[in-house]
């Protein structure tokens, strides 16, 4: 995990080998620019039926350095995820390429076109960028990643729906991170943190095709520990105080190497499940009505929807009150009330929602996230907590651990699993960032 020196260093030797310059030859301006990862702490799949989460930044960040150039093109060099160009002056550049869904390239695409229609001053930049977070195991690169460009943008041009505070809707004190080093000072870049983060999910809807809602991006976005009410046509998002090392516990990150981001189409299926249930009763979203208004017409939606969908709807219900409860927990210091929420989110998305393991035929020798859940439960049992985190069907579970534990906990893990399976996570980062350099 690198600091922003160390990071500026390394983006500086990879911009002189992608473009044979410096960044800041001939360059009026020149824009570093970062983002964190995300942990969802808690609520899960609630966001994108107008629910409330608690989520977090973490310090393993994304970054990147770009300057203008005069050839009226986007070329962007990623470090492990290849390079990609786009002509400005191209037809319909600006419009999603299906070919590219998935990829770092459709991320930029995206971001370029959604600042360009928000009025920003668009023109030609290079740009590298290197990262931290971890791909596939869900904590949020691509939304790092989007965030990242798009304050890039704003350094770079100025102008656009997120340049500059309060275009979105404004962010209350103390909901972000603490600011690393310089990017307070001089030559820092004014982003609207929930503006940015809306256009970073519209991005990831409609260029990269993940129907996601906006937790992942809100929370790198703005940083620190917030709260987070998707009810609103802007969501609201407040500061929330979670010190698991005050009450004795540490938060670590188990990998499935069960890549999430294979399986988007089993992901697809939970949010148009709600969706389908939410049209039965009448609303557009399941926020939109009430859990009594699914039991009164529970009849129907097995026999229209089937009861997976009836499952996962009341999952939502149960799900958004547990996160109330846990926020309220949180506020009055008992920790262990908030744990033993997670271990029933954990409980209620194994068998309500079913996004922990993989549901095609044949996949029944092959389910890592729910063989690493019942090795919590074994090693843990009510001292700790786990569940699912973010997307499922692989990707990660999250724990928390008696700090006098954690160290025995990583190595029994990792060696039941046969690979370096576990990481410690320190959640409160700054969120996204950018800063003029020239």
């Amino acid at each position: 995990m690198r600091d922003e020196a160390a990071a500026r260093v390394h983006l500086s030797a990879l911009f002189r080998a992608a473009f044979g310059r410096s960044a800041d030859e001939g360059a009026e301006r020149t824009v570093l620019a970062s983002a964190p990862g995300r942990l969802e702490v808690a609520g899960n799949h609630v966001d994108h039926q107008g629910g409330r989460v608690i989520s977090a930044a973490i310090g393993e960040r994304t970054w990147g350095l770009a300057a203008p150039n005069d050839g009226g093109r986007i070329r962007v060099v990623m470090e492990g995820f290849g390079a990609d160009e786009i002509d400005l002056a191209e037809e319909g550049w600006d419009a999603p390429r299906p070919a590219d869904a998935l990829s770092s390239g459709a991320l930029v695409r995206g971001m370029a076109a959604r600042f360009a229609r928000d009025g920003g001053a668009l023109a030609g930049f290079d740009m590298v960028t290197c990262s931290d977070v971890p791909p596939g195991c869900g904590l949020s690169s691509s939304a790092a990643f989007e965030v990242m460009v798009g304050a890039c943008l704003a350094g770079l041009f100025g102008g656009g729906a997120w340049s500059g505070a309060g275009a979105a809707g404004s962010v209350p004190a103390g909901a972000a991170g603490s600011v690393p080093a310089g990017a307070d000072g001089e030559g820092a870049v004014a982003v609207d943190p929930v503006a940015l983060a809306l256009a970073a999910t519209t991005v990831e809807q409609r260029y990269f095709g993940k129907p996601c809602g906006a937790q992942d991006q809100l929370a790198s976005a703005c940083g620190g520990v917030v709260a987070i009410d998707f009810g609103p046509a802007v969501p609201a998002v407040e500061a929330v105080r979670l010190d698991a090392a005050a009450w004795g516990f540490g938060i670590v990150l188990i990998d499935s190497r069960q890549d999430h981001s294979q399986h988007n189409d089993e992901f697809a299926a939970i949010p148009a499940d709600m969706g389908r249930v939410a049209r039965l009763l009448g609303v557009d979203r399941l926020g939109d009505g009430s859990v009594d208004e699914l039991l009164d017409r529970l009849g129907a939606v097995r026999a229209t929807l089937g009861d997976q969908c009836a499952l996962r709807a009341l999952h939502y219900y149960d799900e958004v009150a547990r996160v109330n409860a846990q926020r309220v927990a949180l506020e009055r210091d008992d920790f262990a009330a908030f744990l033993g929420l997670v271990r029933a989110s954990g409980v209620s998305s194994a068998q309500f929602l079913q996004n922990v393991s993989l549901r095609g035929p044949g996949t029944e020798g092959c389910q890592p996230a729910m063989l690493i859940q019942g090795l919590c439960a074994h090693w843990l049992g009510d001292r700790g907590a786990w569940r699912i985190h973010g997307g499922g069907f692989g990707g990660a579970v999250l724990a928390f651990v008696p700090l006098g534990e954690v160290d025995d906990f990583v190595a029994a893990m990792d060696a039941a699993l046969g690979y370096e399976a576990c990481r410690t996570v320190v959640v409160g980062g700054a969120g996204a960032w950018a800063r003029r350099l020239s």
